[in-house]
């Protein structure tokens, strides 16, 4: 199928009543034949930002105020089969995925089993733990997997807030700074940048300053221009001090092939 056949297949599933989201992704993982998301590998980007970046990242170590040393622990919403977890893990972090569908986990940890060694140790300290959960990001049922305080150092998005409702988006960026630790890093590759927000989705249309805005104002609606789709910008008011700030942004000298021209990377903090 083309990429036009799959968007238009996607957005004829998602039709309808939105509090049916994620029971409908789920749908698509146990029939299993159209998984238009799952490129068979992890995102170029994010392997170069790994890499490259650690200005930005730090280590994949951290210490608590007794000097007690430990892996810093990352989350992927909407992992999929999990190859970005692996790769994480493969960097040295405690790598969770996070799926709303049974079927996906069961479809990650085969994936762990048979394609692990795809993911060599890249720290001198070897990989992190690997652990895939079923739950709701919404929720907090799965967060008895993450020890200690339930707070994560680095959160990767790359195609789960596109495949939200956009009136999810005041949600989630709240939910992400609660899960992000006060020194944690959230890794956004912006996907589809250059979508009109007119068509609908999934995946909506992620044009840079919908990160901008929501992530500055966690939980708040922000209004968005009903003619043309787009968000509205320094509308909002004041930042707010749960707010994260970008720290980064540029375009990756190489992503997948369905994102090429138009992905940008982006890194934010508390």
């Amino acid at each position: 199928m083309t990429l036009q056949e799959d968007r238009a297949r996607l957005m004829a599933h998602f039709a309808g009543d939105i509090s049916k989201h994620p029971n409908k992704w789920s749908d698509l993982w146990d029939k299993g034949d159209f998984l238009p998301w799952d490129r068979g590998m992890p995102n170029p980007a994010l392997l170069d930002t790994l890499t490259d970046c650690q200005d930005l990242l730090g280590s994949c170590w951290t210490e608590d105020a007794l000097g007690n040393r430990r892996r810093k622990r990352a989350l992927v919403p909407g992992c999929g089969k999990g190859y970005d977890v692996l790769l994480l893990a493969s960097f040295g972090y405690d790598a969770f995925g996070l799926e709303v569908s049974q079927t996906a986990v069961k479809r990650a940890y085969e994936e762990k089993e048979i394609h692990g060694d795809k993911y060599p140790p890249r720290d001198d300290g070897g990989s992190g733990k690997v652990t895939f959960m079923h739950g709701d990001f919404f929720g907090t049922d799965w967060m008895h997997n993450i020890k200690g305080d339930g707070k994560v150092d680095l959160i990767y998005d790359y195609t789960f807030l596109c495949a939200l409702p956009p009136s999810f988006r005041p949600d989630w960026a709240l939910r992400v700074s609660q899960l992000l630790a006060f020194e944690g890093r959230l890794i956004c590759v912006e996907f589809p940048s250059k979508k009109d927000p007119k068509i609908g989705g999934p995946p909506f249309a992620m044009p840079a300053p919908v990160y901008v805005e929501h992530l500055a104002h966690p939980g708040k609606a922000i209004p968005y221009d009903e003619e043309t789709g787009h968000i509205k910008v320094g509308v909002s008011g004041p930042d707010s001090p749960a707010g994260l700030k970008r720290i980064g942004h540029w375009e990756p000298a190489r992503t997948h092939e369905i994102g090429k021209g138009q992905d940008m990377v982006s890194v934010w903090q508390h």
